[in-house]
């Protein structure tokens, strides 16, 4: 702990209020620091010449408002903000299979867009939501969701699951995970003081007695992906989507989002795990993946009042998104060249993580998840950050599995690799590489069957 003239920094106060205000106080002023501990219960209890209940109190309040945590035997200590991953930083100097960038040979021309783009200035006050992309979100989500909706427009993906947690929990509140899960999902839960309930995904998607036991331990909301699912690639079956729905009827008060961030490039239909009894429910969808990733844009359909929830904090004339990305997304979204351009994408994309498990394959590398999209998850005996490692030593850049765990600080036993422009001719030397790599310093790989 930090000391001042040799003595702990003075707690005061005479109420659990006031005693959480003083400890806040000293963590403004830097005198308590990220890793301090405060004094155990009963010692600040007989300083101040208060009940230890009192103090017992004000630490509880601290670990409310997220300056402390408790640490069993260890007692409490002072926190600080969570690192959180992102995207790898491009290393021009290797081949890269990390990133999960998409291949921008297969974007539309946002220039040419932009050059044609009927727009006029918006002002202060302008409904958040731009009409043509208001009409596009009916038109192309009505069949999905079965239901009346509301649209709602946020900045991206991320932006969306973490207004949409935020507005339904409070913090230390329960969320269902998938268990491997985006990086940017895990990383909201834990910025957020939410805690994580993960649940395990096989080739159909999240197992159902996984997430049973996730929602039976206290989850009040769950966050999954329907399609594409980053990093296996995984998408939802109809027949795993019947036993969801199965298992969500029984928790009509659980929060569910769908992220399905690949939709206009997925291979596979979209199928809805949201039974008529689940009352409050978002899915949403982002262009970032196959319009650009500059453009932070995501169409979010939910129930009235999650929407009115979001709503309050997407006012117009305040936090709207902007209606020249609005404007630009819904123009793109509606014509009929782009609509060429992602289909292309899509088989591309198809064609590339095929060619990418094929070669895995000839060398005994299995697979075990059928991958949408553009990312491959390659399982690997150990630690997969040896993996990491000897890969880039030879080369070749990818992405260590760990940031992908729904449980912080594990470690993980896979690898994902992004195959979104990857050529044949780099696939095959990429998976002998791999292979190599294994034979000579991370230990055998044992054969599995491709899934």
């Amino acid at each position: 702990m930090t000391e001042v003239a040799g003595r702990r920094p003075p707690i005061t106060g005479a109420s659990a209020g006031e005693i959480s205000d003083s400890v806040r106080d000293l963590v403004n002023t830097g005198l308590l620091r990220p890793g301090d501990p405060v004094p155990p219960i009963r010692d600040l209890a007989n300083t101040l010449g208060v009940h230890r209940n009192t103090v017992a109190a004000a630490y509880r309040i601290l670990v409310a408002a997220g300056v402390a945590e408790t640490r069993g035997r260890r007692g409490t200590v002072i926190t600080s903000l969570p690192d959180l991953a992102g995207e790898a930083v491009v290393n021009t100097a290797l081949a890269d299979l990390s990133s999960g960038n998409p291949d921008p040979a297969l974007l539309p021309d946002i220039t040419a867009a932009l050059s044609g783009l009927d727009y006029r200035m918006r002002l202060y006050g302008s409904p958040a939501v731009d009409p043509g992309l208001a009409r596009w979100a009916s038109d192309s989500l009505t069949p999905d969701v079965g239901r009346a909706f509301e649209v709602s427009v946020t900045h991206g993906a991320v932006d969306a699951v973490e207004r949409l947690l935020t507005t339904h929990l409070t913090r230390g509140d329960l969320v269902a995970l998938e268990d491997p899960c985006f990086y940017a999902s895990e990383g909201t839960v834990r910025l957020n003081g939410f805690r994580a309930a993960p649940f395990a995904v096989d080739a159909e998607g999240p197992e159902p007695r996984a997430l049973r036991a996730a929602l039976d331990a206290g989850a009040r909301a769950i966050l999954f992906t329907p399609r594409a699912h980053n990093p296996t690639g995984v998408s939802l079956t109809a027949e795993r989507a019947r036993k969801l729905r199965a298992v969500l009827r029984r928790y009509p008060q659980v929060l569910v989002i769908e992220d399905d961030h690949l939709s206009a490039i997925s291979r596979h239909p979209y199928h809805r795990i949201c039974p008529p009894t689940t009352r409050r429910w978002a899915l949403v969808r982002s262009v970032a993946k196959f319009l650009g990733p500059d453009l932070r844009v995501a169409v979010v359909a939910s129930d009235e009042e999650t929407a009115d929830r979001l709503g309050r904090r997407l006012r117009p004339g305040v936090t709207w998104v902007s209606h020249l990305l609005q404007r630009l997304v819904a123009n793109l979204l509606e014509s009929d060249a782009v609509a060429g351009q992602l289909d292309h994408a899509r088989d591309t994309y198809a064609e590339r993580v095929d060619t990418l498990r094929a070669e895995l394959a000839d060398v005994g590398i299995g697979t075990p998840f059928p991958s949408d999209g553009f990312n491959v998850w390659v399982p690997v005996p150990g630690d997969s950050a040896a993996t990491v490692a000897v890969l880039r030593d030879n080369g070749w850049s990818v992405r260590d599995g760990a940031p992908f765990l729904a449980l912080a600080n594990g470690t993980s036993s896979g690898i994902r690799v992004t195959a979104s422009t990857l050529t044949r001719r780099q696939a095959r030397e990429f998976a002998r590489c791999f292979a190599r790599a294994h034979l000579a310093g991370t230990g055998p790989v044992a054969r599995r069957t491709g899934a």
